[in-house]
This record gives C-alpha cells, structure tokens and sequence, in this order.
C-alpha cells in the first residue's frame, strides 16, 4: 500500500502546478497575467454542480467530472485552440493513463473512467460539465473585459454559442445582462435584487 499511495502524493504534487499553469488563449485577447488552469477548473466544477441540478443531472457527477477534465494539462500545458493547429494536445486518455499508472488500480481506473467520460460528451453530467468549462469561459471573458481586454469579446461569443444545456444558455444570458460587481451592490443593499 505505501508504495501505491507513493504514486499518489507525486500526482498531488504534480496536480499542484496547475496553479501556476496559465490559460494561454487569453494571451491572444492581451490579458498579460490571466487565470490559472487550477482558477479555472475551480468554478467550472462549481458551475457544473448548477447547470446539472437545473438540468436533472447529479450534480456531484458533474463537478466530479469538471475537476478532473484539465488534470492532463500537467503534462501538455493549456494549448490553445491555435496551438493545436500545430501541435495537437496529447490525448486525456492516454495522459490520464500515464499520470496514474502506478496508482491502486480501485483510484486509477476511477479517475480513467471519469475522464473517459468527460471525453465521451454523452452522458447528461459530461454534458453538462462541459457547458460548465464553457460558461466559466464567458464569465471570464466578461470579467477581463470590464478590465479593459476588449478583444476577450470573441471568447464571449465563442464559449456562448458552444452551449448546449438550456440552463448553459439561459445562465449565458443572464451573466452578458450583468456587470461583474453587480453581485456586490446587491449585497451591499445598493440595488435591489
């Protein structure tokens, strides 16, 4: 068992660099410092557990799902969309395999099948975890673009056209409708709710 759970805590430390992985597309729209892949995944598991409970989905499914669906960028770095024009990200299978194959197999085969799932986009959870990764990217795009990125309009309307949930959609609506600190005027009893 100790040499099993030596593969675990080298995947924890490992896991841990995604906190200093940053998002490279956001690059492109200029942001000089943008979120980490960790800051991500973040509230994409916290927006996955939304979307599935509105939708009828288990919702601790879905956000286990969203927080396993970047671990494989450890390895290949967040490659950006025209990046892998270039140099395709290795598969999240195959990563996935490779960063647990020294685990105990009951944990291994888990966390294969859950990213299995993931990349299989069929299940309601996968479905709606992925409309989670998207919608964490228009709530992004609209936050960097109250700091001034204009160019983070086009992931705006990217990651809002790629919904596929009714929830994902209505909930896209919702955010373009506010500002970012909208939430804390309310709070504050500035506005009404």
């Amino acid at each position: 068992m100790a040499d099993d759970l030596a593969a675990v805590g080298r995947f924890l430390y490992e896991a841990g660099t995604l906190k200093q992985t940053r998002r490279t597309g956001w690059w492109m729209a200029g942001v000089r410092d943008p979120e980490s892949v960790a800051e991500h995944s973040w509230r994409t598991s916290l927006i996955a557990t939304i979307i599935a409970k509105l939708e009828g989905a288990d919702p601790a499914r879905a956000a286990y799902l969203a927080v396993w669906h970047d671990t494989q960028e450890t390895r290949t770095g967040d490659v950006n969309y025209v990046g892998k024009k270039y140099a395709p990200a290795g598969d999240p299978q195959e990563v996935t395999a490779d960063q647990t194959a020294d685990m105990p197999e009951v944990l291994a085969s888990a966390i294969r099948d859950i990213v299995a799932e993931y990349e299989g986009k069929e299940s309601p959870e996968a479905i709606c975890a992925r409309d989670a990764d998207k919608l964490e990217c228009l709530l992004q795009g609209i936050e960097y673009k109250a700091q001034g990125y204009e160019n983070a309009q086009r992931w705006i309307d990217n990651s809002r056209g790629r919904l596929l949930t009714e929830t994902g959609r209505r909930l896209a609506d919702e955010l373009l409708s506010q500002g970012p600190l909208d939430w804390l005027r309310t709070a504050l009893g500035e506005t009404k709710p």
